[in-house]
């Protein structure tokens, strides 16, 4: 019977969900956070449930060949990543067997997973970065969240946000004469600091994130950083971890920065999604157009669009797109984008997908392909339905969650094939995996 605070010496046989590392000890399974498959460990049990425990890592006996030395001083603490004990390369094969063991498990069809497409300088690739503030032992403290946590880590440097945002991150609050919001009492200013940068155009956005609005004198700030193009006070006083309410006071520019994939520009705006990493970004959208094969015939939707980079991506290779998105601001956003790129024949669509796309369907809009690009919920029953019933000739689904695009392949798999499932490494050191995968009617 495994017990709380017992030790054990185990041989770490596959690596889980989240990368850490499984081992069983009598049949009773153990995850193992920072281990690697084909380790051997010492670890020391830390919670036992009914069917399975986790394991503090104390030792590595036999290191995988695969385990590296952390480059980042807080990696230990820091919930930001997870995977930077690890080769790079092994950690693509570990997304790729992700989603692969997903398939086998759930799919009539076996499809072989395709490597998965990383980055070759998997380094500083964020555009946007939310770093909590704090004052400890009267100290104004800049960090990350701990692993877990909701405790604020100083860093010096880290490895994933843009090196500049750090940066200004740094010099705001080194310079920052007002008070720092305490979470307990519900007082003081400044909660957060958020920056965006367009990683072609360099474009910066500061947005201050404040219990009440707040006087910033940024006259300085820009001075330094000539890139900065907008500073923007949000206020947001209500006690919750949601970190952006909608209330923004733009102080400095005109609340906006514009950066490109491809060809394309985008207005990005303090509340608009916009996915992290540009570059990778460019790959997946790319490989979602190759894989919708489409025609200059072809009516497309393009469902979840946020501010409508795959509607734009599609735009000139099809004769009709609807976008469809329920936030009222990115929606917005997309008619622009779609206005600054000289683009005509895109209607966006506010709205529920679930409701709205049963809507555009009911209306007799032949749809020749539907791309899809849901949150990691996946897709609503309706609207898995809906494809179902209206049979597009392909439907591309681009997911941040491997295991409910597996659970929606499972659903449409009867009436479709799965021809191909590529993911993409957005998200490097961390276990999170994109992916695009191209279904065919029958």
């Amino acid at each position: 019977m495994i017990k709380k605070n017992e030790e054990y010496i185990v041989n770490i046989i596959d690596n889980g969900s989240n990368g850490e590392g499984i081992c069983k000890i009598d049949e009773f399974t153990i995850f193992v956070s920072g281990a690697i498959k084909d380790e051997e460990c010492k670890i020391k049990i830390l919670k036992v449930n009914k069917s399975y425990a986790f394991g503090k890592l104390l030792e590595v006996i036999k290191p995988s060949s695969h385990r590296i030395e952390p480059d980042c001083l807080t990696y230990k603490k820091c919930g930001g990543c997870n995977l930077r004990h690890i080769d790079y390369k092994y950690t693509l094969d570990m997304k790729r067997d992700k989603i692969q063991n997903l398939v086998n498990k759930t799919l009539n069809n076996k499809i072989a997973v395709k490597y998965t497409i990383g980055m070759a300088e998997p380094l500083y690739y964020r555009n946007k970065a939310i770093y909590p503030v704090k004052e400890i032992n009267g100290k104004n403290v800049i960090g990350i969240y701990a692993n877990r946590s909701h405790d604020v880590i100083e860093f010096e440097e880290c490895k994933i946000q843009n090196k500049e945002s750090q940066e200004i991150a740094k010099y705001i609050l080194e310079n920052w004469n007002d008070s720092i919001y305490d979470e307990e009492t519900h007082t003081g200013h400044l909660r957060n600091i958020m920056i965006r940068v367009g990683a072609i155009s360099k474009e910066i956005m500061v947005v201050l994130i404040s219990n009440g609005y707040i006087d910033y004198d940024y006259s300085n700030l820009v001075k330094k950083y000539p890139n900065i193009k907008t500073i923007i006070i949000n206020d947001n006083h209500e006690v919750t971890n949601v970190v952006l309410s909608n209330n923004n006071k733009v102080i400095f520019g005109d609340g906006v920065i514009y950066d490109y994939l491809n060809d394309y520009k985008f207005q990005i705006s303090p509340n608009s999604f916009f996915q992290v990493n540009s570059y990778q970004t460019i790959n997946m959208y790319n490989e979602a157009i190759k894989m919708a094969d489409l025609s200059s015939k072809d009516i497309i939707a393009d469902l979840y669009c946020g501010i409508g980079t795959i509607s734009i991506f599609a735009s000139k290779y099809v004769k009709k797109v609807y976008g469809i998105e329920i936030i009222h601001s990115s929606i917005e956003n997309a008619k622009i984008n779609a206005e600054i790129n000289n683009i005509s024949n895109i209607d966006f669509i506010e709205g529920d997908v679930e409701k709205a796309f049963n809507e555009l369907i009911e209306k007799d809009i032949k749809l020749d392909v539907v791309i899809v690009d849901p949150p990691r919920k996946g897709l609503d029953n309706t609207t898995i339905n809906n494809l179902i019933k209206i049979k597009p000739r392909k439907i591309v689904y681009v997911s941040c969650n491997p295991a409910t695009l597996v659970r929606d392949l499972k659903e449409l798999e009867n009436d479709y094939d799965i021809k191909n499932i590529q993911p993409i490494d957005n998200f490097p050191y961390t276990n999170h995996i994109e992916s695009v995968s191209v279904l065919e009617r029958r």
